[in-house]
Parts: structure tokens; sequence; C-alpha cells
């Protein structure tokens, strides 16, 4: 990269500097062009103001090898010239220059020699006595002093060259530098000073720093969490399968052992499928088919499904509301509405009460779910959809709870952009509501 960078930026040097070499050249060279002109305009007015003709330039004896004069009558003879006979010149009458000045203008033209590879400035004039006067002069093309300057402008190109050479290294190197510090240690990344054009990089950078830093200690915390809970069944499955196969256990025993290794068991089921789910959804790469799914069916058919589930905990279940849709996955809402109705049942006091109400309000579709149960305090509130978060974990477990529901939720409700509120008192109960649209 830094090679790159250095590369373009003597790229750019060397273009600027021969792109301003050409343009000052052009520019000079017009202004060549215009002191030549106004040199033989001045000629021009000294000859007009003596009021000479020919005879009188031949006796006035003009010996200036590099000013050449020609006067032409009316009919383009030329009439005299102090460089050639006259006699032998061809018709002048068409020269532009001559054409000009016989329109009552100021003729200036110049030709070009390419033997000589020298340029002959031409201006003519009509004087009062109806002949032009022409003045020549010639001077070097813009080609023959460019390469004549051609040393002295090798060695300026040369200077500028190696100036633009060092100037790409230091600009290179203090572009990079911040880049540098940030990727040999991105711990310092709020000290690394950077220019202002780098700072909204820095920022993401810093913002991705933050997120894996935050994920790895989330996976690390999930992984030590996922032992823990893995660990208290199968201890208890194993315990109960050790003491059956030693014979220590009565036939009243193995009965109880079976029972608990029956409830270990399908508490580790529910947590490795939990542990799968959410592992789904962190990941994303499930793609989900979205459709028009009714809530309040869905809402109507869990409620039915969780109905022995709530005789057993003494809680009475109930739906209120009207024909509700969502663009929604409806395997999720499925989850969606299990876990919440799930957990208020497993955290409601006996002959408790758990209502769900699924209703539209303006553009949104409302998802309510309030129990009469233990309630949550304040300060556990913005922590219950942790993983493996729980405000009461003696209740959990003996409730067969694996921590994961909640977090289950969350993760559905940013596949679909829907937003949560929760309000709890202690002790009261519980509301839940989910703003989808």
């Amino acid at each position: 990269m830094k090679r790159k960078i250095n590369l373009q930026l003597i790229t750019m040097a060397v273009l600027a500097i021969l792109s301003t070499l050409v343009l000052i050249s052009a520019v000079f060279y017009d202004l060549f062009c215009k002191q030549i002109e106004e040199d033989l305009r001045i000629y021009t007015d000294i000859f007009e103001d003596m009021g000479v003709s020919g005879q009188e330039l031949e006796n006035f004896g003009f010996q200036d090898d590099k000013i050449r004069i020609t006067l032409i009558d009316s009919d383009g003879k030329v009439l005299y010239d102090n460089r050639t006979d006259s006699m032998v010149l061809e018709n002048h009458r068409e020269r532009p220059e001559v054409t000009e000045a016989f329109a009552g203008k100021e003729g200036f033209e110049i030709r070009r020699s390419a033997t000589l590879n020298r340029n002959t400035f031409y201006y003519a004039r009509l004087l009062p006595n109806e002949t032009v006067i022409r003045v020549a002069k010639e001077a070097n093309s813009i080609e023959s002093i460019f390469f004549r300057a051609f040393p002295v402008v090798l060695v300026i190109l040369a200077g500028l060259f190696l100036g633009g050479l060092a100037m790409a290294h230091y600009l290179t190197k203090r572009l990079l530098k911040p880049i540098g510090r940030l990727a040999r240690n991105l711990d310092e990344v709020e000290e690394i000073e950077a220019y202002e054009e780098l700072q909204p990089f820095i920022a993401m950078i810093r913002k991705q720093h933050e997120d894996i830093v935050k994920n790895a200690r989330v996976r690390q915390e999930f992984s030590a969490n996922v032992s823990h809970e893995l660990k208290t069944p199968l201890t208890a499955i194993s315990g109960y399968a050790e003491l059956i196969e030693t014979g220590m256990a009565s036939d009243e025993d193995v009965i109880r052992f079976a029972k608990g290794i029956h409830k270990s068991s399908n508490r580790l089921l529910t947590l490795i499928n939990d542990i799968i789910r959410l592992s789904e959804l962190d990941g994303g790469e499930q793609e989900e088919l979205f459709e028009s799914v009714n809530l309040y069916t869905l809402a109507r058919t869990c409620i039915d499904m969780l109905e022995l589930n709530a005789d057993s905990h003494h809680v009475t279940l109930s739906l209120e509301g009207c024909d509700s849709f969502v663009p929604a996955s409806r395997q999720m809402m499925e989850e969606l509405l299990y876990n919440l109705c799930d957990n208020a049942i497993r955290y409601n006091n006996e002959n408790g009460s758990v209502v769900v109400r699924v209703y539209p309000r303006r553009e949104k579709t409302i998802l309510e779910v309030q129990d009469t149960g233990i309630g949550i305090p304040k300060e556990h509130q913005e922590r219950v959809f942790e993983r493996f978060y729980r405000v009461d974990k003696s209740r959990s477990k003996s409730t067969g709870g694996t921590g994961l529901g909640l977090a289950i939720v969350k993760h559905i409700l940013v596949r679909h952009h829907a937003s949560l509120e929760l309000a709890s008192v202690e002790g009261q109960g519980t509301k839940i509501t989910v703003t989808f649209g």
C-alpha cells in the first residue's frame, strides 16, 4: 500500500510539473509574439511619421539586418525591399497581412520556415499615399526556444522531481502513520492522533474493535455458562444411574431416580435445543421466509398448546384483541409467543393469570403479554434478556427454565426490526409490549 501511494503521488507530481511547464511555455511564447508585434508596430510608426517613400527609405540607408522593410502599391507590386531587389519579387497583393492592410486594418501574420525552424513575423499598415508598408522580423520558433532552454529545464525538472519524491515519501509516511499505529495496537485506538479525514475510519475501527471484544467476552461467558448448565443435569443423571447400577437403590428409589433422570434429560434436551436455536439466530445464515402472519391466530394456538402447562402451575391463560397481520417468519413468531407466554407461566404466582393481547394501533401491530407473577426488580430489568441471566436462580431451575428464552426473543425482535418495552413491579407482575412496524 505504501509503495502504491508513493507511486501515485510521484505520478501526480510529474504530471503537474510537465503540465505547468507546457502551460508556462505557451504563455511566455504568446507574450513573446505580442512583444515582437509591438516592436514592429513601433518601427512602422517611426517610418510613417517620417513620411518616407521607397526612394527615401533607400536613401535613408536603413541597415538593420534583423528588420525587413517592404513597400507595396495598391496592385500588389513591390516598390521597395531592403533585403531583395524589388524587381524579382512576386506580387504581394494576396499575402494575408497585405490584404488586411489594404482593407484598412492592421495586418499581422506569422509564417514558419520548416527548413530553418524559424518564424517570420509580418506587420503591415496602409499609408496615406495608398501604399502599404510591411515590416518583418525573424525569430526563433517555440520549439527551438524550448530546445535551447532544454538543459536548464532538465535541471529544473530533476530538482522538482527529487523534491516531489521527497514530499511524496513524507506525505505517504504521514498518511499511513496513524494506520500503522492502529494496526500495531488496537487497544490504543483512543490515544491515536489522526487527521480529520481519517477520523471516521478510526471511529469505525474503534467501534468494530469494541464489538469484537464484547462479542469475544459474551462468547466466553456463554461457553462457561453452557458448560455449567450442561454439567448440572448430566451430573444428576450420572449420579442416579450409578446408584441404580450398583444396586444400592430400593425399588421405590429406582422409580424416584428414574423420574429424576427423566426430568434432567428433558431439561438437558431443552437446553441443547435452545442453544442450537440461539446459535442459528446468532449466525444469521439461515434465510427465513417472511409472509403475512395473523399474530392473533398464532397467539390462540400458543395458548391452547400451553393450557396444560398453565393448569399444572395453577395459572389461567386468556387472549384479547382481534386479527392483526405482520410481515414475519411464522416459525419465529411461534417461538416468540411460546417463550413470552412460557416465561409468564413459569414465574407466576399460584392462582395467577396471564393475558395475551394482540391488536392494531395506527399502522403498527401490538403484542402484549401481561402476568401477575413475581415481577422483576428494577436493577435486573436491563439484563433479563442476556443469556443465562436469571433473577431468581433457584426458582428458575426448579421450574425448568434454561435462561435462554428471553435471549431468543431478543434475537427474533432484531430480525423483525421490532421494539420491546418491559414494565414490571416486584411482587405485582410483568408486562412486555412488542411493537411491529
